[in-house]
């Protein structure tokens, strides 16, 4: 099988044939309030997984990030210098989407309840802004009597004959042939209603097949009311493989693709979302939303803003970063290592755990951090690329100089110190950066943004980020 370009995570894509959601006729305007999607927690019973100590959890992450920054470095080494436009994004209206931390064995942090089909069934799906499609694993082309028995470890199915509203795209359309190419559909055509199907595969050897398909989607609103957005095109996946699908039971794409589904939510909405990570170690009841449409500066009113730069590094969500500080001082970190246009540039990751830093910028910090440490014992720890972890027995966070992120326009992100010396265990902290080779991208990773408010403001070009408890 051949491997292709892809980001670490399938998507089933939200958009109908023509490329814009379709939702029915309300005496009133539907979207006069946000629509939100609850962000699942790792340890939420919806996911099955049983709690595991911190050291162990560490660990998920740190080979969570190995294998999507093999992703990262593969789709960039194919797609950099892509150029897409943001000019068509309008429209107003809200919804939001509950939102929690969730550790994928291998892809996103974050997931989301999702439903989909006549009746409704209900899915969790990996939100991750590294993802430009959206998927879900699927049963089809089967009936009550003869429907395969598919064991996923708990995970759910969409069925597809039991919703009155499944319809596949057939092969000989124009968006199978034309507009899906990207997505890897395949050109097999027996007869022209043959279902388009897609043949997907990733850098770490998990791969997906399955269908596209047009279906409906309910989802809430945060005025207690649900609206369904009917003909949404889906990746209905009958066989997949490999670490990256052991928990969730798909992906949302949230990245920045005419296909994914924070674009084409956007577009309906004002061409805003926006997120608030909350602490990677929160407890498991601890909830908060993905949104789309609504003012985020109305809770936000410290929001501060820096340029989205689009369809520059593939389908990732890059900044203009300028430089980094600690401890009130600019490091010597060569300008190349930040020239998004060159070799360089930083992305926003949701689906990366820790911040990865090209070595020309990590050497650095990790000298300028380790030199307030001292008196603090060093400890080997068998965690991957986490260089240095440390005993915490008195340790406050007071001694540790401040880390900032200084993009090009003026603008200063500084995170809490917990963003940057992180729990590993009991007594046990660790500097939360790994290195990753140069020439590539620097990653601000979803520790590094917890506690805060981020609005991706698609059609003003905006990341906006300002201090919350998330909560």
């Amino acid at each position: 099988m051949k491997s292709r370009p892809a980001s670490l995570l399938l998507l089933f894509f939200l958009v109908s044939v023509n490329g814009f959601f379709s939702i029915p006729v309300f005496s009133e305007n539907p979207w006069n309030n946000t629509m939100r999607f609850e962000l699942i927690h790792r340890h939420s019973p919806e996911l099955s997984m049983r709690p595991k100590t911190q050291l162990d959890r560490i660990k998920e992450l740190v080979h969570s990030d190995n294998v999507r920054q093999q992703m990262i470095s593969h789709k960039l080494k194919l797609g950099r210098g892509l150029r897409r436009m943001a000019s068509e994004i309008r429209s107003s209206g809200s919804m939001a989407i509950p939102l929690r931390s969730g550790a994928d064995r291998g892809i996103g942090q974050y997931f989301v309840s999702f439903r989909v089909g006549t009746p409704v069934q209900k899915f969790v799906l990996i939100a991750d802004t590294g993802s430009d499609l959206t998927w879900m694993n699927c049963n089809y082309g089967c009936d009550n009597n003869n429907c395969p028995k598919r064991r996923l470890h708990h995970r759910r199915i969409f069925h597809a004959h039991h919703s009155s509203s499944f319809k596949t795209v057939p092969c000989f359309s124009k968006i199978c042939k034309v507009d899906l190419m990207k997505m890897f559909s395949l050109t097999r055509c027996p007869t022209p209603m043959t279902p388009c199907a897609y043949d997907y595969s990733y850098s770490d050897e998990s791969s997906a097949q399955g269908i596209f398909v047009n279906e409906t989607v309910t989802v809430g609103l945060t005025n207690g009311r649900k609206i369904r957005l009917h003909d949404v095109l889906i990746g209905c996946s009958e066989t997949f493989r490999g670490r990256a699908f052991s928990v969730a039971d798909g992906v949302m794409g949230l990245g920045y693709n005419k296909y994914s589904f924070a674009v084409k939510a956007a577009e309906m909405l004002g061409g805003k979302f926006s997120y608030c990570l909350v602490d990677h170690l929160s407890p498991s009841d601890l909830t908060n939303y993905l949104s789309f449409g609504g003012s985020t500066t109305v809770v936000a009113k410290n929001m501060q803003y820096t340029k989205l730069v689009v369809g520059v590094i593939d389908s990732f969500y890059a900044v203009n970063v300028a430089g980094i500080s600690i401890g009130g001082k600019m490091l010597n970190i060569p300008f190349k290592v930040w020239d998004v246009g060159g070799a360089g540039g930083t992305i926003i990751d949701s689906g990366s755990s820790l911040t990865l830093l090209t070595e020309p910028a990590y050497h650095p910090v990790m000298a300028a951090l380790k030199a307030a440490l001292t008196k603090f014992q060093s400890l080997e720890l068998d965690i991957g690329p986490v260089e240095f972890c440390f005993n915490s027995t008195g340790f406050d966070e007071s001694v540790m100089p401040r880390f900032a992120f200084h993009f090009a326009d003026g603008v200063r992100f500084e995170p809490p110190v917990k963003s940057y010396v992180i729990d590993a265990a009991d007594g046990i902290k660790c500097l939360g950066f790994a290195s990753t080779d140069w020439p590539g991208t620097v990653v601000i990773g979803n520790i590094m943004q917890q506690n805060h408010l981020w609005e991706f403001d698609l059609v003003g070009n905006k990341l906006g980020f300002a201090p919350s408890t998330c909560t």
